[in-house]
């Protein structure tokens, strides 16, 4: 049995998912972060960087929503989420979840907190910024679907694309969110109907994007 602590829709939300798609047992541990329960002695205890999500895996803690994605692929190859390990696939596999976690998640930092990333007289900056290497990025894998996809890794879904539609979820709001790209926007339409996507957003009452 799992433990997923989760907030709706933030990164705990692609962790969340794998373990619908693989019929993991689980149960689910809301942090209000608005009221700042990721901040307190007993959740830092668990995640010292105050951050959704942590899974609880056999009792113990694990963290980094990247991290867990790539366990939780291993842990259940029946998914076929993961390449062999060893292959050029699977090096492919790593540098684009790798991109997507330190590359286009964390301007959506800059995007969604940017007085608190930057300071305030810096704020409008940083969000045009982020803006900017967010809609750049889109605009890198969309040209690498026109002629390698449709996924990622080609032909068939991998982890990797799992992460891409929650990063793509969370620019629906934006100026230009992904989905005003061609390829990624067909991209997200395959995987927004796997049956586990519809689990999700019931489980997380997310009600945007669905």
């Amino acid at each position: 049995m799992y433990t997923l602590y989760y907030a709706p829709g933030a990164a705990s939300f692609v962790v969340h998912w794998l373990l619908i798609e693989a019929g993991a047992p689980y149960r689910l541990q809301r942090v209000d972060l608005q009221a700042g329960e990721q901040r307190s002695a007993a959740y830092l205890k668990l995640n010292p960087n105050g951050v959704v999500p942590t899974l609880l895996i056999d009792g113990q803690p694990a963290c980094e929503a990247a991290a867990l994605l790539l366990h939780l692929a291993d842990t259940f190859p029946a998914l076929a989420l993961a390449p062999a390990v060893g292959s050029l696939e699977r090096a492919r596999y790593y540098q684009w979840i790798l991109h997507l976690a330190n590359t286009v998640q964390p301007a959506f930092r800059y995007w969604f907190l940017a007085a608190e990333a930057a300071g305030e007289a810096n704020a409008d900056v940083a969000k045009g910024k982020a803006c900017g290497r967010i809609e750049a990025a889109w605009q890198r894998i969309d040209d690498h679907l026109q002629g390698n996809g449709p996924y990622l890794l080609g032909e068939k879904p991998s982890a990797a694309d799992f992460l891409l539609t929650m990063l793509m979820r969370w620019s629906r709001n934006m100026p230009h969110p992904a989905t005003q790209w061609p390829q990624l926007a067909a991209l997200a339409q395959r995987m927004k109907a796997r049956p586990s996507f519809a689990k999700l957003c019931a489980a997380e009452e997310l009600t945007e994007w669905t």
